[in-house]
């Protein structure tokens, strides 16, 4: 009770009290010892997580409202209220575009396994609503929420090794099975039945305005750990995955899909397998050879034309257009070529390649933290039953298995052979010899077969196919000839014949059910679920051109202007030589610049999305990426024999620094302006280009307030140019989950975005801890989902009003120049500010949470400057006092109000939706600090010579808010942000004591660096005190 009281005295405006109080806590926790100290740490953090799982719920069910704020159905009749036509409205949302790319950010600090047991309870939550529950099912209820809880309490919180991107990247992958494989359907559906309310005309089941993008495993910008055959593994694994979830899919269909009457093109189709098939036998072949039999010969599953003893289709007791009620859905098991080799399987390795015999009993697990997505282990036994990965093989023909005992061999390219796939190559010529005969019994050819399930049974072949391919991908096995399926066109093919013929046939029902919304799943997810992003440092690759030039004898790349790189760039564009020689022999970073070029000519356009170029900064940064995906694209297509898959990647800047905002509009007309690169985006992209801006940069490089303008006016500036040149431009948006780093409600966001930058299309990330909160629940998903694509639709259609007059934005500019002077002082020219950050806040210590990959400087230098925004951001949010979203705000407001331009300030906040969403997010962020737990780890942490920099700050922390509140006109923070509000109060008197013994278990540990049990306890305060902020960095 002691904990709480300080905060609710200090509500009451007893400060006195609060500060004895305060003091008589500080006296308690320092007597504690570690183990009561961990103790209290692990209860307040779980408690906070289970506040947001009871918040979340409680939001889900408001969304069950009729006519929700912000959704389809409200945003569609405001805009025909507006004046616009129903054709207009539904012509401009099938044009829409958005595209959410989920990054590998370190911001989530939740281990993966505490994430499902979340979900567990969530789920639990869910069923407590229904109102069919009996007293028993009740008590039954509570039960099972107690024994989740017992569990959460038992399993350790924190990670004990650093995550891989493989990793990273199946946590991404983990997103689309867990909930936005339901949740697209979900979505689609709800947006369809709006059109059709206002429209007439329902959604297209192929237009697709909402997809998913990943840098998960493709993100390398200062992240040596992302390597070229990580980013060929992620591809291969997503594709993987992506079939296996489309097996489930189809296996479902062939059992609902048992009518008889089709179309003629759909009985022609499938007379052409059959007769195809026959063909096959007549010649001594088996089926499934080729991947176009009709008989599916596996005891899990239903045969053709009727049902085997064997197991249904997961979920086909659900009614067609569900997917159940259980969030989390059963386990994809991953192929073996991720698992992580352990020294311990050494010996069996030695034995495997001398050619000896050996049991491989020995199971291998994942270091991964999700039980669902394990590595499946192998059975020694033959009797076990086909394993996860051969579950739906069919039965081969003597061809395949003669290619399966080759496939065992080692490959040219590896220099070891994984157990993995020794033993899979074992356990799968095992089961090729025995279980011909075996579904032969089971599954007898009848000749009056279902004219869908033959259609369909050709379907599941090729996945099943696609599936064993990536496989042997990944395990560096030399592949078959099987047909696959390349890309998500041709999977649409089928399945569309199967459509139109239903709706032919009178069967609309039945064809909007199962198979649409597979369909639509086909058209957002295609064959990778999501696609890959790469991005790297535009010095990285200078440094290759360089490399290439010196070899060439051509001079230093590295040395010359601007104008003469362009001309040597522009040059070897327009030629037909290639550049690279093969025998170069270069540098390893430069190496792995190369390779990563190779596996993008490689996996093509079908597997990755664009090229993002950090820290772009003049018009060859662009060149040198196009000129080096053509020299790869040439090599690749020869050593190939045919043109490499796809089209060259679409290369987008990404200008971060206030700087680099401010020149990004001349870097795109210089290079509209060069004939060879316009008449590239004409060609081959469709006249378009896009722009990444990235927020978290340019916040830590001059303050929330300046890089607000600066974004502000470089859109302006970008899309201005790219119109004078006739070039279409997507605006790539590169937010964080907090202020600090662009985040913030996103619908508000984009209703303030400049007039004319959306246009129909828009791309942004979502990262970390924001990815899980948005995306991990399917109904919060299809909020989300909604959210985005009305904010989008509105801006398009009614875009937000600019600013008034020239003097609001004279005002503006005024404003943001002093702002930025006052942060630049404090962070980059007071030398006692580094000094004073390491003390105040736990940024030293966040480096021991294995919460990513990426390494948390840039370079080896200790500066402000090197380090990235997210632990700089993380560090001020733990303390509370969230330094960088508002230091120079004040300053700002302040030199208005001195000047008289107090009235015009409030005008501004009414009329101009940019100023306005930028105030609102500062008045959010004082909401949720706090100053007096700022001034605690002042006192406790910070060398007394250097506190009079924090007293300085807490003053400026208090006049900026009495500004802001006279701008808005607020009597409160945040006084209208009532949920913002309410959850503050629930919150805030457990997230002070979670503070209090934060400060003391650091003053610690600053003794006692090596006390590891103390930095758990650290480690444990730094997560419940993420979860409490439901925000990071």
């Amino acid at each position: 009770m002691a904990l709480q009281s300080v905060t609710n005295v200090r509500h009451a405006g007893i400060e006195e009290a609060a500060e004895w109080l305060s003091k008589q806590l500080e006296k308690e926790l320092s007597s504690i010892s570690v183990e009561e100290a961990v103790y209290l740490a692990r209860a307040f953090a779980h408690y906070m997580n289970l506040t947001s799982i009871a918040e979340t719920h409680h939001s889900v069910r408001r969304t069950k409202a009729p006519m929700l704020s912000k959704s389809c159905d409200e945003v569609f009749s405001q805009l025909i209220q507006m004046g616009h036509s129903p054709q207009e409205l539904y012509d401009y949302f099938c044009q829409q575009e958005v595209e959410i790319v989920l990054t590998a950010h370190p911001t989530q600090i939740n281990r993966r396994t505490l994430q499902y047991k979340h979900l567990r309870i969530a789920n639990l939550l869910e069923k407590n609503d229904r109102p069919d529950l009996t007293q028993e099912d009740k008590e039954l209820l509570i039960e099972d929420l107690v024994r989740e809880i017992v569990s959460l309490w038992q399993t350790d919180e924190l990670r004990r090794r650093k995550p891989t991107p493989l990793d990273e990247a199946r946590g991404g992958l983990h997103i689309v099975e867990q909930s936005l494989w339901k949740a697209i359907p979900t979505y689609l559906r709800k947006v369809s039945a709006a059109l059709k309310k206002h429209t007439g005309k329902p959604l297209p089941l192929t237009v697709a305005p909402i997809k998913f993008g990943s840098w998960m495993g493709g993100d390398r910008d200062g992240n040596p750990h992302v390597t070229a055959k990580v980013t060929r593994d992620v591809c291969y694994l997503a594709k993987w995955i992506a079939a296996d979830l489309y097996l489930r899919e189809i296996d479902g269909l062939r059992f609902e899909l048992s009518v008889s009457n089709c179309s003629e093109e759909l009985h022609r189709v499938c007379m052409d397998l059959r007769a195809k098939e026959h063909e096959m036998h007549a010649g001594g072949h088996h089926h499934g050879q080729h991947g176009d039999g009709w008989v599916d010969r596996n005891v899990n599953n239903l045969e053709v034309a009727g049902m085997s003893v064997g197991a249904l289709p997961e979920g086909i007791d659900l009614p067609m257009g569900t997917d159940g009620v259980h969030e989390v859905p059963h386990s994809v098991d991953l192929p073996s070529a991720i698992v992580r080799l352990d020294d311990t399987l050494q010996p069996l390795i030695t034995s495997y390649s001398n050619g000896q015999s050996r049991d491989p009993s020995s199971p291998t697990s994942s270091a991964s933290d999700s039980p669902r997505l394990a590595t499946p282990t192998f059975a020694s036994t033959p009797t076990s039953g086909p394993g996860p990965l051969e579950k739906f093989s069919r039965a081969p023909s003597t061809d395949k298995l003669s290619r399966a005992n080759s496939s065992s061999q080692l490959s040219e390219k590896g220099s070891s052979v994984t157990v993995a796939s020794l033993l899979h190559s074992q356990k799968r010529r095992a089961e090729l010899v025995t279980s011909s005969s075996v579904d032969r019994l089971l599954n007898p050819r009848r000749p009056d077969v279902a004219p869908y399930r033959v259609i369909l049974g050709h379907v599941r072949q090729k996945l099943v196919n696609t599936r064993n391919r990536m496989e042997e991908l990944l395990e560096g096995i030399a592949t078959g000839d099987e047909e696959i399926y390349e890309t998500a066109g041709e999977l649409m093919e089928p399945l569309m014949l199967c459509y139109q013929s239903l709706v032919s046939t009178g069967s609309s029902i039945l064809a909007d059910g199962r198979l649409g919304d597979l369909i639509r799943r086909v058209a957002t997810f295609g064959m990778n679920l999501m696609k890959l992003d790469l991005r790297q440092e535009a010095e990285k690759h200078a440094e290759a051109l360089n490399a290439l030039t010196t070899y060439l004898e051509l001079g230093s790349y590295s040395e010359w202007s601007e104008e003469k790189k362009l001309e040597f760039l522009v040059a070897e564009l327009k030629g037909r030589r290639p550049l690279v020689p093969p025998n170069l022999e270069v540098s390893p970073s430069v190496r792995e610049v190369l390779d990563t070029f190779r596996v993008a000519a490689e996996l093509g356009t079908n597997c990755l999305g664009a090229y993002v170029i950090s820290m772009a900064a003049e018009a060859s940064d662009l060149l040198e990426v196009e000129l080096l995906q053509r020299e790869a694209r040439l090599i690749v297509s020869g050593e190939l024999g045919r043109p490499c898959p796809g089209t060259t990647l679409r290369v987008v800047p990404l200008f971060e620094t206030v700087k680099d905002l401010r020149g990004a509009s001349g870097v795109i007309r210089r290079l509209l302006s060069i004939d060879w690169y316009h008449n590239h985006l004409v060609k081959n992209h469709n006249s378009h280009q896009e722009i990444m801006i990235g927020y978290s940069d340019s916040g830590k490089d001059a303050g929330r307030l300046a890089a607000a303008w600066e974004l502000y006016k470089a859109q302006e500036d970008i899309v201005e140019t790219c119109k004078e040149y006739g070039i279409k431009v997507t605006l790539f948006h590169g937010r964080g989950g907090t202020v600090g780093r662009g985040g913030g409600p996103m619908y508000l966001a984009i209703q303030s975005q400049p007039p004319g930058s959306v246009q129909g299309r828009l791309r942004v990330t979502e990262q970390g801890e924001m990815v899980q909160a948005k995306f991990g629940l399917s109904a919060v998903a299809v909020r989300q989902m909604e959210i985005y694509t009305t904010a989008v639709l509105l801006a398009t259609v009614h875009p937000p009003m600019p600013s008034r007059t020239q003097k609001w934005r004279d005002l503006m500019e005024e404003m943001a120049e002093i702002s930025c002077e006052k942060y630049r002082d404090v962070v980059f020219r007071n030398e006692q500010f580094l000094q004073y950050f390491h003390e105040a806040t736990p940024e030293a210590e966040l480096g021991n949470l294995n919460i990513g990959s990426r390494p948390t400087r840039r370079g080896k230098s200790g500066g402000i400057h090197q380090l990235r925004a997210i632990p700089w951001i993380f560090a001020w949010t733990q303390t509370r006092f969230i330094l960088p979203a508002w230091l120079g705000v004040g300053e700002g407001l302040k030199a208005m109000f001195e000047k008289g331009h107090k009235e015009e300030l409030q005008e501004m906040y009414r009329e101009w939706p940019f100023f306005q969403s930028t105030m609102d997010l500062v008045e959010m962020i004082f909401a949720k600090a706090d100053i007096h737990i700022a001034k605690h780890y002042d006192e406790v942490l910070v060398s007394p010579e250097r506190r009079s920099l924090g007293e300085e700050m807490r003053k400026s922390f208090q006049r900026t808010i009495d500004m802001v509140l006279q701008v808005s006109g607020h009597q409160i923070l945040a006084e209208n942000n009532r949920t913002l509000l309410r959850k503050l109060i629930c919150r805030t008197p457990y997230l002070n004591p979670i503070n209090m013994l934060q400060v003391e278990i650091i003053r610690r540990l600053r003794k006692e660096d090596c006390n590891q049990k103390l930095r758990d306890a650290l480690l444990i305060t730094i997560n419940g005190l993420a979860a409490g902020m439901r925000n990071t960095g």
